[in-house]
This record gives C-alpha cells, structure tokens and sequence, in this order.
C-alpha cells in the first residue's frame, strides 16, 4: 500500500502552532478491562481501527496533541445501579498508574495554566470527564471527591435515565420530561468545584433545561449535529446556540455514522455548521476514540489530525478559527 501523501507544510505549522485538545476517549476502560497500557504503541487490533486500540501517549505525541480527556465509563446494563462509583475509580487509578510509568511524557491537569505549563514541558496533558452521573449511586457529595481526583467534567447522561434525567436515545428514554430536582442540584454542585457539565447524550429538553440552570460555560464533549446531518444522535440548532450562549464548546465526533459520512469532509462539514450557528468561539474536537465506535477514515487515530488541520484550511475555514477548533476554545472553558 502506498504511504498517504505528506501533509503540506503550512497546514502542519498551523497545526503545530495550536496543540490540539481532544475532549472526549474512552480509553481508559481498556486499561481496566484489559490491561491496555496507555504508555506504550499500539497497532488497532480490528480492520478499520474498529471499536478500540485508537489512543496511547506515542501516538498523541505524534498527531501534535496537547491535552487529552479521558471519558470515565461504568455502563450501568442490566439495570445494576451498585459498583459503578468504584469503576469510575478504578479508572482513575488507571491513568495515575500510566502517569506514574512515564511522567516525562503524561501528567493529570484541570485548569488551562496546568494544561499549557505540561505543553511547555513537553508532556501530553491528561483530562477527566465522567460519562453520565449514574457513577455517582444518587449521592451528589461523591462529585466532591471525584474533583479531588481530578475529574474536570461530568456526563449527566449516558445510554440509559439516571437521578439527573432522560437520554436521547436508550433505556429510559422520555423526551418530554427534563432535568429533574436531582440533576439542577448537580449542576449547581459541579459549578461550585469547577467541574464542567457536559451535555452529551441527555434529551433535548433536559439538554435545555441544564443550558437555562448554567452560570457557567457548559459542554457537549462528543456529538454530531442535526444541520449537517439527521440522526438521533446529533444535536439541533436551538441546542447549539444554547450551548454558545453560556460560553461553551460543542466537540464534533468522529463516528460517521453519526457524521453522515466517512473521511474528513464530513467532520469538516459538522464543524462548518457550528460556526455558521455560533460563530468561532463554539466548535470544538470530541473524537470518541476508543468509545467503541469505528472512526472516520483518516482519522483512526490522533496521528491523523494534522491531516485534519489541512482540510479545515482547505475548506476555506480561517487559520484563527482552525487554531479555536484545535485548541482555543476548549482552553478557554477550561480558565478558573
């Protein structure tokens, strides 16, 4: 097979010029799973990089990342509503392992002065996300003690209804009932100890209800959206502004069944969308790497963004707003 054509020197500096922030992996239940160690290179194990085996330290260092977030995944089947704090924190224990193997080239961060000092340093920044408020059992006070572990920002729903609400789409599912007492309690907590609220995966009216309840920015870490394509999955423009009007970011996935598509086009186009919806200051990157997904060609793993860089460029995108999709913007959200 021949090699990929280079990618052009202008868009790698560019893409050098802004160390890309990725805001959503699941990586981390493969290290508790099975034993996958983040430190080391890895090859996909499936064809089409498919399901996992997408993210390991080499790797980000080599796609020119410069902060990664890890998602926290407890996956409450089967109705089990016990153990799932404690998956959350066997995760933790995970990346503390890995950062403990290497720490001249990983290290655990929650603010953006944190996050740049590790680029500057030369590391790889690494960041906290819980994917849906289930993992804390119905007791808000755990959110305390997930903070002081690190965790930067918390899912309020996942594939099934929780104490917080509704999904869009799974078990549980009610779209015409929104945030519940439970869930505007959440929000109000995670506020109070600088712990984002992401807003992927909730039903549209609890997604606007938290939106209404926020003081601060909030976040959709991983998602499609409804004006590039339709599907279930994918967010609506009314969300979208939502979202830009408390400051926060909205991070394009890189599923294309959720995208409509495959290759890099289709991420740009969803890009696209959000800044002709909200300007610059919203679009973001949340790849979903290792999320049991098969990504995008081209973009099977982070080497692949730099490539992505230059089809944002070439679709006419302006280097500043490139460098907010990459960086900027997600830095933001993440400043005391």
């Amino acid at each position: 097979m021949p090699k990929p054509r280079p990618v052009d020197d202008h868009a790698r500096a560019v893409h050098a010029a802004h160390p890309a922030i990725d805001l959503h992996a699941d990586t981390l239940m493969w290290s508790r799973w099975v034993d996958y160690d983040l430190t080391v290179r890895h090859e996909a194990p499936l064809p089409r990089s498919a399901f996992a085996g997408h993210v390991d330290v080499p790797r980000l260092q080599e796609g020119g990342v410069g902060a990664q977030f890890f998602g926290l995944v407890s996956l409450p089947v089967l109705g089990r509503t016990r153990g799932l704090f404690g998956a959350i924190q066997g995760q933790i224990d995970e990346l503390d392992r890995a950062i403990a193997k290497r720490p001249s080239a990983l290290t655990k961060v929650r603010y953006a002065g944190e996050l740049e000092e590790a680029n500057r340093a030369g590391k790889v920044a690494a960041l906290l996300g819980v994917e849906g408020a289930h993992a804390l059992e119905g007791d808000a006070s755990r959110l305390d003690v997930l903070a002081a572990r690190g965790v930067r920002y918390l899912g309020l729903l996942h594939f099934s209804a929780n104490e917080c609400g509704f999904p869009a789409y799974g078990k549980g599912r009610r779209d015409d009932d929104g945030l519940t007492r439970f869930g505007h309690e959440l929000v109000r907590r995670a506020e109070g100890l600088d712990v984002l609220v992401d807003l992927a995966h909730i039903n549209q009216r609890g997604f606007l209800d938290a939106c209404e309840a926020a003081s601060k920015p909030v976040i959709v870490s991983h998602t499609g959206v409804l004006g590039a394509f339709e599907h279930w999955r994918n967010i609506d423009d009314s969300q979208l502004r939502a979202v830009a009007n408390t400051g926060g970011v909205v991070g394009v996935i890189f599923a294309p069944r959720y995208l409509g598509g495959d290759g890099l086009e289709p991420v740009v186009k969803h890009l696209k969308h959000i800044l002709d919806v909200c300007g610059e200051d919203t679009p973001a990157l949340g790849s979903d790497w290792d999320g049991m997904i098969v990504p995008t060609k081209g973009l099977g793993d982070p080497t692949g963004l730099p490539r992505l860089t230059e089809a944002m460029l070439a679709a006419g995108i302006s280097e500043s707003a490139v460098g907010k999709i990459l960086r900027g913007n997600t830095l933001r959200v993440l400043r005391p």
